[in-house]
Parts: C-alpha cells; sequence; structure tokens
C-alpha cells in the first residue's frame, strides 16, 4: 500500500451544516458542490480537533474537499488515442503502460492484468465484456498510481469467478476485480459480478461514481483496506456475506465509508455496511436487509433515505478504531428501522447517541441501547407509531414488550422507560422515566 495523505479530517463538533452543504453531490454536479466554498467552510482543520484522550477524538466527520476528482465524476472516457483489445479463452492481456483502454468479447478462464508506473493512471473502458473464470480474477490491477473500470454507455458486462481463489505469491487475490491501488468504478453501463468469494476489492481507496452493479458472492461485494465513497450509482447486492466493507487489518485509524448518492438495495447475511472508523452519509437512498444493517465507530446521518431490516442491530456504533470515540449522531434524513424479535436494537451505541434533526422511524421492541449519553436536540421520533421526544435505554433487557409505547395508566413516558426493567406495553409498571 503506498503512503498517502489521508482525506479524513477529525471533527469535535457536531455536523449540523454537513446535510445542507454536500446533499445531493451525485455525479452530475459533484464536482461542483464539493469544490463549493461552502463545503470548504464546514471542514474542521485538524488543529481545532479536541482530544478526549491521547490517541482518541470526540467526534470527526469526513473532507470532502476534493475527494472525488473531475475525472473520477467523467462516467465517460476520452477514447481519441485509446487501445482495443478482445478476450479469448485462456490469454492475458497485460498492460504496462499508461492510457485507456476498450475491452470487449467473451472469454473463459482469461485475464487483464495492469502492472504499470507509480505515477501511471490506467482506465479500463468495459465495452461488452464477459469474462467467466475458475480460480483467478477477471481484472487484477498489480501496479499503478490510480485505476479506473468504466463501464460503455447501454452496454452489458458480465465478470465470474466460480472456484477457490488462486494467491499470486504473498498476495491473496481473492476478488473478481482486485486492486492494489486507489479504484475507480464509474460509467453509464452494467457491470454484473458473481463470486465465490469477494466481488471487488481494492487494498487503497475505493470510489464509485456511476454505473449500474448487480452483484452475487459468498464475500463482500466492494470491500478496501483504506476507505469507500460513493457519489453516485445502482446498486442490487444479494447472497453476499457483507455489502460493503472498509477495514485495514494493520491499521485501525482508516477505513471510513462515506456515501453522498445512489440507490442501494444490499441484502447479506453479516453487515450491509461495515466501517472500521466513520460510516457517514450525506445523501443517497439505501435499503438493507442484514443482521446488522449499518455499523462503525463513529455513524453519522446527515441526509438520504434509509430502510433497514435487521435481525440483530440495525445501526450500531461500536468500538473499531482507537483514533475516534464512539457515538451514533443523527442530524438529517429519513431513517426507518425495522427489527426481528428478540435480543435487538434498534440503534445500538457503546457510546454517545446524538439526535439532532431528521425523521426516525423504529419499530422494534428495543428501539435504543447506549452506554454513553443520550441528547435529542431536534429532529422527529417515532416509536411504534408514536411520537415521542424520549430516546429510552434497554442497556439492562426489557423483557418482550418492553420497549413498547404506554398507552394506559403508566403513560407513555412510563411505558418506554419501564421496557428497561420489564414493563409491558401498558406502561403500568413502567417506573419513573429517566
Amino acid at each position: 500500500m503506498k503512503t498517502k495523505k489521508r482525506t479524513i479530517i477529525l471533527a469535535a463538533v457536531l455536523s449540523l451544516s454537513l446535510a445542507a452543504v454536500l446533499a445531493g453531490c451525485g455525479a452530475k454536479d459533484a464536482a461542483t458542490q464539493l469544490s463549493s466554498t461552502a463545503a470548504e467552510t464546514a471542514t474542521i482543520a485538524a488543529s481545532d480537533v479536541v482530544s478526549t484522550s491521547a490517541n482518541t477524538t470526540s467526534g470527526g466527520a469526513i473532507d470532502t474537499t476534493d475527494l472525488f476528482t473531475e475525472r473520477d465524476l467523467e462516467q465517460t472516457a476520452d477514447l481519441t488515442d485509446a487501445t482495443y483489445y478482445t478476450v479469448s479463452d485462456g490469454q492475458t492481456i497485460s498492460i504496462i503502460t499508461e492510457g485507456v483502454y476498450v475491452i470487449s468479447g467473451t472469454a473463459s478462464n482469461a485475464q487483464i492484468t495492469v502492472e504499470a508506473g507509480d505515477e501511471d493512471k490506467v482506465q479500463l473502458v468495459l465495452d461488452g465484456v464477459s469474462i467467466t473464470n475458475d480460480s483467478t480474477p477477471a481484472i487484477y490491477f498489480k501496479n499503478a498510481d490510480k485505476v479506473f473500470v468504466t463501464t460503455t454507455e447501454g452496454s452489458s458486462n458480465s465478470l465470474s469467478v466460480s472456484g477457490t481463489f488462486t494467491a499470486d505469491g504473498d498476495t491473496n487475490t481473492d476478488g473478481v476485480i482486485f486492486s492494489k491501488d486507489d479504484l475507480v468504478l464509474n460509467g453509464l453501463g452494467t457491470l454484473n459480478i458473481s463470486s465465490s468469494d469477494n466481488a471487488v476489492v481494492s487494498k487503497d481507496d475505493l470510489k464509485v461514481t456511476g454505473g449500474t452493479y448487480e452483484i452475487s458472492c459468498s464475500g463482500t461485494a466492494f470491500e478496501a483496506n483504506d476507505s469507500i465513497a460513493v457519489a453516485d450509482g445502482t446498486f442490487s447486492i444479494s447472497n453476499c456475506n457483507d455489502g460493503l466493507h472498509a477495514e485495514n487489518d494493520e491499521d485501525d485509524s482508516v477505513g471510513y465509508v462515506y456515501i453522498c448518492g445512489g440507490s442501494f438495495n444490499i441484502s447479506a447475511a453479516d453487515d450491509g455496511i461495515h466501517a472500521t472508523t466513520i460510516f457517514q452519509m450525506d445523501d443517497g437512498d439505501i435499503t438493507i436487509s442484514a443482521a446488522e444493517a449499518i455499523e462503525g465507530t463513529w455513524v453519522q446521518f446527515n441526509g438520504g433515505t434509509v430502510d433497514i431490516e435487521a435481525s440483530d442491530d440495525g445501526i450500531n456504533a461500536s468500538s473499531k478504531s482507537s483514533a475516534y470515540s464512539i457515538c451514533a449522531e443523527f442530524n438529517g434524513g429519513n431513517i426507518t428501522i425495522n427489527m426481528g424479535a428478540g435480543d435487538t436494537d434498534a440503534i445500538d451505541s457503546n457510546g454517545d447517541l446524538i439526535i439532532n434533526g431528521g425523521t426516525i422511524t423504529i419499530n422494534a421492541q428495543s428501539p435504543f441501547d447506549y452506554d454513553g449519553t443520550a441528547q435529542k436536540n431536534g429532529g422527529t421520533l417515532i416509536i411504534n407509531g408514536t411520537e415521542t421526544d424520549s430516546i429510552t435505554n434497554q442497556m439492562m433487557g426489557g423483557g418482550p414488550m418492553g420497549g413498547m409505547p404506554g398507552s394506559d395508566t403508566g403513560g407513555q413516558q412510563g411505558g418506554f422507560d419501564g421496557g428497561q426493567m420489564g414493563g409491558g406495553p401498558q406502561g403500568g409498571m413502567g417506573g419513573p422515566g429517566r
């Protein structure tokens, strides 16, 4: 992994202005928005960070200034000097110099490899290509400064690996598209990926700014070591263990997920979206069905629409990074969480819980579980059909109906807070409010 300046800027205040500044940063207007004066004003300088300990900050927001370059956001490639290739059975197309390369054709056990210079940028343009392999990535980026995979308008492209991946020396090449360097996915076409392990893997930063993606895999659909940033695109992810997963086994100060656009439909056995440090959503449309839908150390919602069905935790803020405090923060957006029965929490924070804005609709026996403090400074909160300003805490565990709103003599507040002590839906045994 190349050494580079990280793009995360730590913040120590509530990021109330982010929703208005960065909402709707899809590929059509992201370049304008992300370079605007307002966006720069919203970014907090690293020198302003307030530390709660030697290696922990009290909050954070992702520095989106120049996060997406103009080329990242351009959905069509400049083909003026492009080189054209057609894949064939059992053959490897080896690319060693910077440039734009158009790929088409149908083949089995074929591979496209890129091993260019450290300063080279290489763009693969998929124009109706289908590759079916047994054990090796269809596209393998071994070395470059930055690489692009772009689908042409109206094209349908298919990449698959059906067997056990074969390692390349010390490199565990476990993705159908596997990159050791920064990877950008964009375009106006469709990319279908089927994998016996992971679908798309970047050992650095992964960005998606356009295109349609149909993913089926036993591992993770989109995996990156350092970050995943999405400005636009349409994503259908099914039969995968995780949807989006950003984690670096050697450095827990990196591994964020940032979403400011796109439409997601994720069905995952484990995590819908997993971030080691920050999960931040400014805009977009996300539907998730998973064990845990969204998790990170600092989870922040500033805008967009989220629809969650989960069997464990809907939204989980937990200690995954030593560089950040633990917090679930809601500043905007429209969030709906439907939980399964049993020991499940709609919003679970092992630290603080802050609601400043947005609309949060929860249908669950245990709406909240937090270990730190809770604040409701604004926004709309609807629990099991009843609007409330109360943030309950199921930290000690409630009865089967413990978190339901009270409607009888015990009162609504007693019903909510009484859930902690096992009170029933009528709230008569709820006990005092918090």
